[in-house]
């Protein structure tokens, strides 16, 4: 039956992908899956929902609601204001529209770092890229790789970053948001490289096929928008990082989700001059509010279908799978990351199931390091978690660039599945080798 209950694993997470990229809503997807999963892995289906499914789903948002709203609100408020265009607008000017390939995403890169979640960062620079795109002639196709590449990839893996996976590790292992610093930042930095170059690449080869950029009819261009000085907004979100990662007695001086909104709110004393007439802080706090709902129950009904996963017959299988694949015990965390990361179609949410699971094979079991377990997973849930069905994939792809899947995903692919799988296998030979590094 564990043989059984294995297939029928793999044939929901098939179809789970297929009903997103299909449009189904991720609830209906994610349920349909988990039903395919309690039948094939001996489970009732009252029992599947109700407990298995519940507790995974209500467990993630419990725990994690309050960071996502924070985020949410940092957002809100770097729009309203246009703090992140401001931000934006300052990087592209000291780079230069001419390198629209690298200024872009370090714009965008740098927002996420700062602590405003990706699925509000997304809405509030793609006129940004779209005007420089335009400016630059890079086909538009591009953009939702750009995007979804600068918001989970790079500045989500960095050591410091306040984004959801860094949080959740944080709360489940004990850790920092620094675990893992030194080859955090190199495998960072090369994330950032690789991806660059092979935009580069990819952007060369299809101005040899005769691309251009080409707008939609949908598309608004803002250039003469009013914005804060860009230093101005930057202090905001460095304040923030301080906040959230500076200790005293090994105690850090306020709580993430804290941090992160006494930088919202700085941001909105020090940019409201600049707010739109909607921007009333009540009118941002529901906003905000409703935002982190949405996101943060999205990525729990697919944390919810990794939870019935993991009661299924053929789960032990698996993990006993895991646990003897041959070499570094770093390979063996890096695949079961990446792997249930896919499963769940979410970085944070595979976070949220995979680090109870490995924590006490490898910590406990086998003395590796928590910090270096910390970031090693961190880094490795940044791969396989943006296949065509993940939920930010889908919202940037088609509900904020207007592509589709056929024309923009391969961008996305090569972006943001194979260069941080290159950065992962960088983390298991480094911390394989240097395991004592701070």
């Amino acid at each position: 039956m564990e043989i059984v209950s294995i297939i029928g694993m793999i044939a929901a997470l098939a179809l789970l992908s297929f009903l997103v990229m299909k449009g189904v809503n991720v609830f209906i997807a994610a349920i349909a899956s988990s039903l395919l999963v309690a039948i094939t892995g001996q489970i009732g289906l009252y029992d599947a929902l109700q407990t298995d499914y519940m507790s995974g789903f209500t467990g993630f948002f419990g725990s994690n609601f309050l960071i996502f709203v924070a985020g949410a609100l940092m957002g809100q408020v770097y729009e309203k204001t246009n703090g992140a265009k401001a931000i934006a607008r300052l990087i592209i000017r000291g780079l230069g529209k001419g390198a629209a390939i690298i200024a872009v995403p370090l714009a965008i890169g740098i927002l996420t770092y700062g602590g405003i979640a990706g699925f509000v960062v997304c809405f509030a620079v793609f006129p940004i890229a779209l005007e420089i795109y335009r400016e630059a002639d890079i086909p538009r196709r591009f953009i939702p790789g750009v995007i979804v590449f600068a918001c989970c990839t790079f500045s989500a893996i960095g050591p410091g970053n306040p984004q959801v996976g860094n949080v959740v590790l944080q709360n489940a292992l004990g850790t920092s948001l620094m675990a893992g610093a030194t080859v955090g930042f190199i495998c960072t930095a090369v994330t950032l490289v690789v991806g660059v170059v092979m935009l580069k690449v990819m952007v060369k080869h299809a101005w040899a096929n005769g691309e251009h950029f080409v707008a939609k009819d949908t598309d608004k261009f803002d250039d003469a928008a009013v914005c804060p000085n860009g230093w101005v907004a930057l202090i905001p979100l460095a304040l923030s990082l301080i906040l959230i990662n500076i200790k005293i007695d090994g105690t850090a001086i306020c709580p993430t989700a804290f941090g992160v909104c006494i930088g919202a709110a700085l941001a909105y004393i020090m940019l409201h001059k600049y707010k739109t007439p909607d921007a009333k802080p009540l009118d941002l706090m529901g906003n905000g509010i409703k935002n982190a709902v949405s996101a943060a129950a999205n990525t729990s009904a697919v944390v919810g279908f990794g939870s019935v996963v993991k009661a299924a017959v053929g789960f032990p299988v698996l993990c006993n799978a895991i646990e003897n694949i041959p070499g570094p015990p770093l390979v063996a965390v890096a695949l079961a990351t990446t792997i249930i990361a896919g499963i769940c179609g979410s970085g944070s949410g595979g976070l949220g199931i995979a680090a109870p699971i490995l924590k006490p094979i490898f910590v406990d079991g086998m003395g590796i390091n928590v910090n270096v377990l910390h970031r090693m997973m961190m880094i490795a849930s940044s791969g396989l978690d943006s296949m065509p069905h993940n939920g930010f994939v889908v919202t940037v792809i088609n509900g904020v660039c207007g592509e589709t899947h056929k024309d923009a995903y391969m961008p996305v692919f090569w972006l943001t599945v194979v260069t941080p799988l290159i950065a992962t296998a960088v983390g298991v030979v480094l911390f394989t080798l240097f395991p004592n590094l701070p």
